[in-house]
C-alpha cells in the first residue's frame, strides 16, 4: 500500500472537545491536508465519534502499524500539552517542587545524551524536559519520516514505548496533585477522555509496561471495567527513571 507521508502533525481529539482559553503547554503540531496520516485521524476521530473506544484504537484494516502508532502519538502528545496547559498556574516550582504522581511515585528526569545520570527536578523543569524530548523525537525525519517510500528505523517501537511511557506521567501528575483544579475548570470530562482513549491504546498494542501503570491503577482498572466512577488512585512506593 502507497503511504504518503505528509506532515504527520495535529490532533483528532482537538475538534471533538476543545478546552477554550487552555493555555497549550507547547505549540502544537499540525496535520496538512491530504496524505495517509489524515485519512488516518479522521477514521480515527469517526470511531471516537462513535463512543467505541476500544474501537477507536484498534488498527485499521490494511494500515501499517508503525504509521498508526505514529499518527496517535502525535494525538496524545497534543492532548497532553493541551491538558498539562490547563493547570500550569497551579504547577509551579514551588508548589509542585519534585514531579511526582502523589507521595509515593517520583519521577527524575534524564535523556541519556545531555542529561545521563536522572536528576530530580520540580514538575514544571520535568515536563518542559519531557515535551522538549519528544517534540524532538517527533522532528527526527530518521524516526518518524514524512517522505514517501522511507520506512519507519528498525528501533521506532522501542522509542515509541519510551514516549508513551513518559507521556503517561503527565497524566499521572494532573491526576494527582492537580485534579482538584481540573475539576474547578470543569475540564475532567476532557481529561478522562483523553486518558482513557490513551489506556486503551496502550493496551492495544502492549506500549508501556504495566509496572509503570502503578500510580493510577485503580483508575486504570475501572476503566478496563467500563466504570463511570473516575477518581484518582493513590498507590504503593516506587521510583522511575
Amino acid at each position: 500500500m502507497n503511504k504518503l507521508k505528509t506532515s504527520r502533525r495535529g490532533g483528532m481529539m482537538s475538534f471533538l472537545f476543545g478546552i477554550r482559553g487552555a493555555k497549550t503547554f507547547k505549540p502544537k503540531k499540525n496535520v496538512g491536508d491530504g496524505g495517509r496520516q489524515q485519512e488516518l485521524l479522521q477514521h480515527a476521530a469517526a470511531t471516537l465519534g462513535s463512543g467505541n473506544l476500544r474501537l477507536a484504537v484498534m488498527l485499521p484494516d490494511g494500515e501499517d502499524l508503525n504509521e498508526w502508532i505514529a499518527v496517535n502519538i502525535v494525538d496524545f502528545f497534543n492532548q497532553i500539552s493541551m491538558l498539562y496547559g490547563t493547570t500550569t498556574e497551579f504547577c509551579t516550582n514551588q508548589s509542585c517542587p519534585v514531579m511526582s504522581a502523589g507521595p509515593k511515585y517520583e519521577y527524575q528526569w534524564a535523556d541519556g545524551v545531555y542529561i545521563k545520570k536522572p536528576v530530580r527536578c520540580s514538575a514544571p523543569e520535568y515536563i518542559d524536559y519531557m515535551m522538549t524530548w519528544v517534540q524532538h523525537q517527533l522532528d527526527n525525519e530518521v524516526l518518524f519520516p514524512s517522505k514517501i517510500g522511507v520506512p519507519f528505523p528498525r528501533n521506532f517501537l522501542s522509542v515509541s514505548k519510551t514516549i508513551f511511557k513518559r507521556l503517561f506521567r503527565v497524566y499521572a501528575h494532573i491526576y494527582h496533585q492537580h485534579f482538584g483544579h481540573v475539576v474547578g475548570l470543569g475540564a475532567e470530562a476532557h481529561l478522562n477522555t483523553s486518558f482513557k482513549h490513551y489506556i486503551f491504546f496502550v493496551q492495544e498494542f502492549n506500549l508501556i509496561d504495566k509496572r509503570e501503570l502503578e500510580p493510577l491503577h485503580e483508575l486504570i482498572d475501572r476503566l478496563s471495567k467500563k466504570d463511570t466512577s473516575l477518581i484518582p488512585s493513590h498507590s504503593n512506593s516506587n521510583r522511575h527513571k
